[in-house]
Formats: structure tokens, sequence, C-alpha cells
């Protein structure tokens, strides 16, 4: 007979730090899979809502109201079957698998939530990237990045403020020749595709009370380090990409490093200044300084996480990494794999498998493989460039025009099945053409 007083086992936890689009998946996949009876499925994350990273320039530009494509995790985890707390990772105890959360305060300081620890028996770190200043001068306090919703949404502000002076200004003496200043500092996807996001928006910014600004008030500049911009796509594609930016009216600078920044621009290892009123840093990513030898974990020289093939972290099998905090040299390789969305995407598939395989026994883990389905670059609704890699094409295909954009559009579209599943996805993209319709071309407040 059972006993109805006796001590119930205790869940299995699995602790998931991080919702961005490989954290957020894998939850969802984790949630959906082991239910609620048996286990307990913990997101830790220090945002309310998840919003596609590779959409913060458009955020940024105003081209995209994040308030509509946001997703909260509170709902989202009701529906998966996983449980959503608020907060910033602080520590882990190893010994003890217990993560330290760090306590959570209001706009006053004032402490809402103390600081507490959460149990663990498996521990995924997807924690993500933040944008890497290479030490250079004067970048943390003089720059903004994109980082994260946050950010963006401080960008989009600061812009405004800079178009509405200048509208002004117009109104008030005609002859002024006034412009916005923008310098962005990294010729990869981000960079170039915020370049060509704001003059989209500044070219909308006369229909909505700015009717003495448009794109000519806008003056971009964009420097990049290497011989040409977008390393990760052909020769040809890349200069095609930076015709079409000199076309719109973007300064494009390459084999220039930039030594400092102040408050009123960017000064070059050639010696020149140039001007800006706002600066961007977009020039790549390292990991959190937090992540640095964090619990006795090995990290790489960037603040990654080493792991193994499997994905677990090179000295605790319990404990995973995926994404861009995860530092992995392929066997046979020279370069760890890339931080990008789709290696996230991947990798939430392959930590889904292991965790499986580990919790249910008898399958050995499997070592993750990357397999690169090419780049996608999108010059806003002026041109889109890519390549296309692997079983896609078979090989590598070079694309451009309406078919790059098409293909691009599917990546977001996959990313919402990804997340929501096929029924609820398919809705949102729907709803996501509906919105293209009904709402403003830009958000300005």
């Amino acid at each position: 007979m059972n006993d109805p007083h006796a001590a119930r086992k205790p869940k299995t936890q699995i602790v998931v730090v991080g919702g961005g689009a490989g954290g957020l998946e894998l939850v969802r996949r984790l949630g959906a899979h082991f239910g609620r009876e048996r286990f307990d499925i913990i997101l830790i994350e220090r945002n309310h809502t998840h919003i596609w990273k590779p959409l913060l320039h458009e955020v940024a530009a105003g081209s995209l109201d994040a308030n509509l494509d946001e997703v909260g995790y509170r709902s989202h985890g009701h529906r998966w079957g996983y449980r959503f707390f608020l907060g910033s990772l602080e520590s882990i105890d190893r010994e003890r698998r217990r993560v330290g959360v760090a306590a959570i305060r209001d706009e006053r300081g004032e402490i809402l939530i103390d600081a507490h620890e959460i149990r663990y028996d498996y521990l995924v770190l997807a924690v993500g990237a933040i944008a890497n200043d290479f030490g250079v001068a004067g970048v943390r306090e003089h720059c903004m990045f994109l980082d994260d919703r946050t950010q963006a949404d401080r960008f989009r502000q600061r812009l405004l403020d800079h178009c509405l002076r200048v509208s002004r200004g117009q109104v008030v003496d005609p002859a002024a020749d006034l412009r916005v200043e923008i310098a962005i500092v990294g010729g990869g996807a981000t960079g170039v595709e915020l370049a060509a996001e704001l003059y989209n928006a500044a070219a909308g910014l006369r229909h909505y009370g700015l009717e003495t600004f448009d794109e000519s008030r806008l003056h971009v500049t964009l420097v990049e380090a290497g011989p040409r911009l977008l390393p990760a796509l052909p020769e040809k594609l890349a200069e095609a990409a930076r015709a079409e930016l000199e076309n719109l009216g973007v300064r494009v600078l390459t084999r220039t490093n930039v030594v400092r920044a102040t408050r009123e621009g960017v000064e070059t290892s050639a010696g020149e200044r140039i001007a800006a009123d706002i600066r961007v840093w977009a020039a790549g990513v390292r990991g959190a300084e937090f992540l640095r030898d964090i619990a006795g974990l090995e990290t790489s020289r960037s603040c990654q996480l080493v792991v193994r093939p499997t994905l677990q972290t090179t000295r605790d099998e319990r404990i995973y990494a995926m994404g861009d905090c995860a530092c992995l040299v392929p066997p046979g390789e020279t370069h760890p794999v890339p931080p990008r969305a789709q290696a996230a995407h991947q990798m939430a598939a392959t930590v889904f498998a292991n965790l499986r395989r580990t919790i249910e026994g008898g399958a050995p883990l499997e070592d993750f493989v990357y397999r690169d389905k090419g780049s996608l670059v999108s010059l806003s609704r002026f041109s889109t460039v890519g390549s296309l890699m692997g079983n896609l094409v078979g090989g590598r295909m070079a694309i451009e025009g309406r078919l790059a954009r098409l293909v691009y559009m599917s990546l977001y579209r996959m990313h919402l099945i990804g997340i929501h599943g096929w029924l609820k996805g398919l809705a949102l993209i729907a709803i996501g053409h509906v919105n293209q319709v009904v709402r403003p071309r830009l958000k300005l407040h």
C-alpha cells in the first residue's frame, strides 16, 4: 500500500539561463516533451519579453514596433510547460547544484526580490554575447550598442531627438545646412543593415510631422577595419552591398581602424576625426565578462564557455552552453562555430536531444554538427543580398533581389515556428502580414 505521507521524489529540474533565440526554443521543446508531472523546466531571463536579435536594427530605426512582435515569457511558459523567473545569473555552485540569481530592483533602486538560489539537475547557459569594444578608448562611454531591446529603444529615441532638432532648425533658418551625423563602426551584417534601415526611416519622417526632414538630412559613415564589408559573403555580393549603400548616401570606409571615441565623434588611426551626433559600435561580439572562469568552468579569451562536441562544458557534464556564449571548435577545424542565429537554433536541437538521451537513458550523446545555411543581409526595402549553402542548394549559390528578400523573410518565419510551434507560428505570420498594412510605417514613441 502506498503511504500518502511518504515524501515525494523531487522533480528533475532543468534550468535554462537566457531567453534568446536558442534558449527560448529549447525551453519550448523541453516543456512540450517532458511536461510538468515529473519535471520542472525553468527559464531565467533578465528581460520580460523576447525579441529576435537580428531584428534589433529595425527596432532601432523605428521600422519595427517591438511591442507587436515581442514574446512575453510568462504567457509563453504557461502555454509550453515551463516556469519563467525574472533575473540575472550571478553565480553557479557546482557542488550544490545551485545558481545564484541577483536581486531585482525597481527604477528607484529599491529591492523587489532579494538575491536567491535555484536548484538544478541540469543547467543550460544560453546568455548570448555583448559587443566587443576591443579595448578602444571611449567606446563604452560614448558609443551606443544594439545588444538588446533596451539599447535599440534608446537609440531610436536619440535618433528621433536629433531629427527633430534638425527639422526645427531648418524651419527657423531655411538656408541652414543641418544634418544628423551618424557613425557606425563595424561593417558586418548589423552595421550594414542598420545603415540602410536608417535611410528607409528618414525617408518616411516627413509624413509624420517633420515636414522639412528627409533622407538628404541624414549623413551616415560606416567604418570597417577589414578590407571589405560583409566578410561572411562572397566578395561580389559584398561589393554589391557597398554600391547600394553608397547610392543611398552612406560614406563607406574600409581598412580603417577606429582608435578613439569621443562625445563629438570617432577618431581613426589615419588621424581623421569623423564628427557624429550618434556613434554606434557594431564591430563584433564577445562573451559577457561575468562568464570569465565562472564556477571554475573553462572559458576562451573572449569570455565564451568552452564546450565539448556534445555542447557540455569541458569541466562539468551537467552544464551545457549554447549560442553566442559557447566556444566550440569542431574536430578538424581551426575556427569556432560563428556566433549566429542559425547556430543557436541548431545548438538548441542538439542540447534538447542530449538532455533527452541523458534523462531517458540508453543512447549515447550526439555531437553537434554545424550546418552553414548561408548568410543573408537585408538593405531594408532597397535590396537584399546573400548566399545559400549546404543542403539548401547542394552547394553554394549567390542570390540577390526578390529571391534573397523572400528567403530573408522566411528566416524570421521559421524562428516564429521554432518558438511557438506550427499552429500559432503560422497564425502569427498571417497577423504580421495584416499589421504591415494597418499599422504605422514608423514607430515614433
